[in-house]
């Protein structure tokens, strides 16, 4: 009976993850909520996911990261970066795919994605490149180059904890890189070779596109003697209700009114600068009280600096990975309020949706055009809610924070991998070096921990501890056995592979990882044979996933920036993840044999 209700509750985890219903650390949660409520698990086996090796790993590691991009380490090599890609497409290929792949080994890999954006951006606006031949491989490679070292991805570290609870020999800092290198290379060379050829061509970026959409809803009215709308807060108005306008400026007299709310109060003779849909903007001229300024604003209007008055412009920007207005409306967030910012369009996906913003809930990866001052736009961008794509500022090097950053991250790699001690410890005492230096403040290492991934795998490894309490690993491994058993350990692999990679571009790679790594051990161990090779296969199947937008954070995060659709990542990707399957399903074993 418990492992037919084990079964039932990863089938409603499985359908909520397609389906998208809740974020997916809510939906990891829940299932390790009906886990304890069913008696599955204990409160206490339930609950173990949030003090699992794995998760303090990883919530070191983002401090640890934090650490090294606030001293600016990274950013330091911006101009160099941009002033080689400026040359040709290839060069700029090249550096910035090298650099993704080579600081994804050792730095969170969103993260790193997240700063090269912006610089590729930049790089394409003084160029004849467009970002949908650039963004793609920069994704691609930061996966590729997370595979190279325990520390890479945080499903690595995940599948290492796994194996070790298990009481199995836990991996070492650099024991797979050779391989991940081989399978590096190959992915370089299909990226260097095909992405000319089938990445879109397309003439305007997401974000210029964005702008063009939006401009069409912007226009200047002007509030006559005759309104009732005179004397009355803007969200108490006909034109804030009824007509569902949003009022970006208002020019009273000589003054220029920038920071509104709902609580602004309308009078005779005002000109508002609206963004309103065009039925909406028909239907208010027909209204007695308002009246048309001339032709519709414009941008370049709205963005003209006033005298006296605060500087707003028009911002680009994305909404990262563990964003903390992903999942949320701009209603529920109270946003124009909070951060003094009007939104006026959101590219969603594939589509622009410039009505009733402020109803959607935003997701990682959408773009927004923000209407707001630099200084606004820089409190959002440090507290991590969003990156700016309209411009790039290199940002200079605190040596007195960069050296340090650099000797604790040196030593928790060599300690981990000369065996001075594990991971864990070696990754706790560098995050807490990296605060008590004084590199990172505690509130801001708080902040650098990623929440809701820290969630989503205390939660998916309740999967995995309710497959294995029920039997549920040892039953599915025994009719796999039972299948595949007689062929080759090679085959087996290889099929291994070929599912988790499948599963992953469905599911997120940890509840990919949790459901897979019981299974292969419980398999590796029927079969007589060492579980190294098919834990690797694992490792390395969760994180190359290249075949759409939603199978890992760093290709929903260049979807927006480089304006894909769906099937660009297919096209693209499908060839490179079925390349990869195949070559390591040979090289796996040439490193890990399957000889116990």
């Amino acid at each position: 009976m418990d492992l037919i209700t084990t079964a039932i509750i990863i089938s409603i985890g499985i359908f909520l993850f397609i389906k998208d219903y809740f974020t997916i650390d809510t939906t990891s949660i829940l299932i390790m909520a009906l886990f304890i409520i069913t008696g599955i698990l204990s409160p206490e086996e339930g609950f173990s996911g949030f003090n699992h090796p794995a998760t303090i790993t990883l919530g070191c590691m983002f401090v640890i990261s934090a650490g090294i991009f606030k001293s600016g380490i990274l950013e330091s090599f911006s101009d160099k970066i941009i002033a080689i890609a400026k040359i040709n497409y290839l060069l700029a290929l090249m550096i910035f795919c090298g650099t993704a792949a080579l600081f994804s080994a050792f730095i969170n890999d969103t993260a790193v994605v997240a700063l090269l954006i912006p610089m590729a951006l930049l790089v394409c606006r003084e160029t004849n490149i467009t970002p949908s031949r650039l963004l793609i491989p920069i994704s691609f490679s930061a996966l590729f180059g997370g595979t190279c070292t325990l520390i890479g991805t945080s499903t690595n570290i995940l599948v290492n904890g796994i194996a070790k609870k298990d009481g199995l020999e836990p991996f070492q800092m650099f024991e797979f890189s050779l391989p991940a290198l081989c399978l590096l290379a190959i992915g370089m060379v299909y990226i260097f070779f095909v992405a000319p050829w089938l990445l879109p061509k397309r003439k305007e970026a997401g974000n210029q596109n964005l702008r063009k959409e939006t401009e069409q809803y912007l226009a200047e009215i002007i509030v006559t003697a005759k309104s009732e709308d005179i004397n009355k807060p803007i969200g108490k108005s006909k034109i804030g209700t009824q007509f569902n306008a949003q009022v970006l400026h208002i020019e009273r007299n000589t003054l220029n009114l920038y920071n509104i709310n709902a609580d602004t109060i309308l009078q005779e003779d005002d000109i508002l600068k609206v963004l309103v849909d065009p039925v909406h903007l028909s239907e208010l001229m027909e209204k007695v009280g308002y009246a048309l300024k001339g032709k519709d604003a414009n941008f370049k209007e709205l963005e003209t600096n006033k005298k006296n008055a605060v500087t707003k412009k028009i911002y680009e920007v994305m909404i990262p990975y563990g964003s903390f207005l992903a999942g949320r409306s701009l209603k529920q967030l109270n946003f124009r309020n909070n951060y003094s910012t009007s939104v006026l369009a959101v590219r969603h996906r594939k589509e622009v949706v410039t009505q009733n913003i402020s109803e959607i809930i935003l997701k990682e990866g959408d773009m927004l055009l923000m209407y707001t001052s630099q200084e606004n736009i820089d409190i959002l961008r440090s507290r991590k809610h969003i990156v700016s794509l309209s411009e790039y500022q290199s940002k200079k090097i605190d040596l007195k924070k960069a050296i340090p950053a650099i000797i604790i991250t040196v030593g928790v790699v060599l300690a981990a991998a000369l065996n001075i001690t594990s991971i864990l410890i070696s990754a706790m005492i560098g995050s807490l070096l990296i605060v008590t230096l004084s590199i990172l403040k505690p509130k801001e290492a708080y902040e650098a921990i990623e929440w809701k991934v820290i969630f989503m795998m205390a939660g998916v490894l309740s999967m995995g501890a309710a497959l294995e309490k029920t039997g549920g690993s040892e039953l599915i491994s025994t009719f796999v056995l039972e299948q595949i058993g007689d062929l080759d350990p090679k085959i087996i692999l290889s099929l291994l592979f070929l599912i988790t990679f499948l599963t992953t571009n469905i599911l997120s790679s940890k509840a990919t990882a949790a459901l897979m790594v019981p299974i292969v051990i419980s398999l590796a161990g029927a079969l007589q044979l060492s579980e190294k090779p098919f834990l690797v296969a694992v490792m390395f199947a969760c994180s190359l996933t290249f075949m759409t937008p939603v199978s890992y954070p760093t290709n929903t995060m260049v979807y927006a920036p480089g304006n894909y659709k769906f099937n660009d990542f297919l096209k693209f990707g499908t060839p490179l993840n079925f390349i990869i399957w195949i070559s390591a399903s040979f090289i796996i074993p040439l490193f890990f044999p399957f000889e116990i």
